[in-house]
């Protein structure tokens, strides 16, 4: 059976229980093959075909599938405790955990609040701000910066944060929403302008809005250092940081950076904020790679002269039943064990420049390969149909389905994404896990040529 055979449970819904994706669309082209077992960077499903998880679920799998000494590490802790409520005892792994993320990010953040995901961790940061200003006497900042488009996660408060059109009706009236001003886009551009220029805008509209609310009535700018599922691995310039970083602190306002994706490592640096040591936000949110799958794990990054003066305050009022279980710690410092021992951060920037030069040489053949952007392992490539005018594929066309599809069909597990109906693009995600070798990238490039050209084939019989 090829993978175009393989169904969704929602085809034929169960009668009771069923795959998460019940909850999804019915209305879904894309197969979703059935995986039985996982090793590297392959996975295979239940009818023997085999894929390369070319974009780690959603840049999840940092460190690869079926890590024993990961799955060791589990085992071992779940037997010797497997639970301790973190409001009423404290655990080693707890302490040696935060210890090594915070010895890993360097000055500035020496205290780690954990949590089960990137969600979660983005909604502490923006719960401790709040609450840091109410308790310093002033309650008056209430208003939280973002940029259109941005995706800061999937509660009720994080998608309002997020800039997705999409969510316009959902969303009216109801919810926690932030203020939104334009992301720094490098590709897709209004005429008049250059990404220079355009960073440039993007730092006045930011003032602007600023002053429109008040200075002293912001609580912080949030924004992803390399943007994710709303850009495709959109990279500001190093003049924007420079710029957001003054803006900040000349209004007292709080710098927040979403490296949930490319966090941990992805980007050929511990933390994507270590590039630009002269703009360092005030707080940072990670996740996905921190637990690599095997466990749920988010973390946000505090100095230790903020949280240590709330604590003479009011204290930091949140907890969650499982922030900082003692086998989600245990697995954090399995895995970034596995980042020493394999050396993935320097890999990741290796492997990602020899990744980008092979993509871009695809595009050579390809000119519907618009634009490849990005950092380390972290590529977002854009699909149009013209490179000249950088117009999208039409929306009947599907293209981010049928890419998926194609690439189903060559033995790839891509992630894909049309944000706010093909306004900001239509791309697919290169995040291979971070142990990927020279040899496994050359398959992976070999894969990719023949899901393109099969992809190719059709817009062309489509056009």
């Amino acid at each position: 059976m090829s993978p175009s055979d393989v169904k969704s449970f929602a085809d034929t819904p169960p009668l009771r229980g069923g795959a998460q994706d019940v909850f999804y669309a019915q209305n879904n082209i894309v197969p979703l093959p059935v995986i039985t077992h996982t090793k590297g960077i392959y996975m295979w499903d239940e009818n023997g075909n085999e894929y390369i998880d070319a974009s780690s679920g959603p840049v999840v799998s940092n460190i690869g599938h079926g890590n024993e000494r990961v799955a060791d590490a589990m085992a071992e802790q779940a037997r010797q405790m497997d639970f301790a409520y973190s409001r009423v005892a404290r655990h080693q792994p707890n302490i040696a955990l935060t210890d090594r993320i915070a010895t890993l990010s360097g000055p500035g953040y020496e205290r780690v609040a954990l949590s089960s995901g990137g969600s979660e961790a983005m909604e502490i940061a923006i719960k401790f701000v709040r609450q840091y200003f109410v308790a310093t006497g002033q309650p008056e900042r209430r208003h939280l910066l973002t940029c259109q488009p941005s995706y800061h996660g999937s509660t009720i408060a994080t998608l309002g944060m997020s800039g997705d059109e999409a969510l316009g009706d959902f969303f009216d009236g109801f919810g926690m929403t932030s203020h939104k001003v334009p992301a720094p886009l490098t590709y897709r551009l209004p005429k008049s302008h250059t990404p220079e220029s355009y960073a440039k805008f993007s730092l006045e509209a930011l003032e602007a809005k600023i002053q429109e609310l008040g200075p002293n009535t912001v609580l912080a700018f949030a924004m992803e250092p390399v943007g994710g599922l709303a850009t495709g691995c959109t990279v500001p310039l190093p003049a924007y940081f420079e710029g957001i970083r003054e803006i900040c602190s000349r209004h007292r306002i709080f710098l927040i950076f979403d490296e949930v994706l490319c966090g941990t490592g992805r980007t050929g640096k511990f933390l994507n904020a270590h590039y630009y040591p002269d703009a360092l936000p005030d707080i940072v949110v990670m996740a996905k790679g921190l637990g690599s799958g095997y466990a749920p794990l988010g973390a946000t990054l505090f100095p230790a002269r903020l949280v240590d003066h709330l604590s003479t305050l009011t204290g930091f009022n949140f907890s969650h039943t499982y922030n900082a279980s003692p086998i989600t710690c245990a697995t954090g410092l399995a895995v970034l064990d596995e980042y020493e021992r394999l050396s993935l951060i320097d890999n990741a920037a290796a492997m990602g420049d020899y990744l980008r030069e092979r993509v871009w040489a695809l595009a050579d053949e390809f000119p519907i390969i618009g634009d490849v952007r990005g950092k380390g392992l972290l590529l977002g490539i854009e699909l149009v149909a013209d490179p000249v005018s950088k117009e999208p594929m039409a929306a009947q066309f599907l293209p981010t389905e049928k890419i998926r599809i194609h690439g189903l069909n060559n033995g790839l597990m891509i992630y894909s994404r049309r944000t706010a109906g093909g306004k900001y693009g239509d791309w697919f995600l290169l995040s291979p896990p971070l142990t990927i070798t020279r040899t496994e990238c050359d398959e992976l490039m070999r894969r990719l040529m023949n899901t393109m050209t099969g992809f190719t084939k059709e817009w062309e019989e489509y056009e």
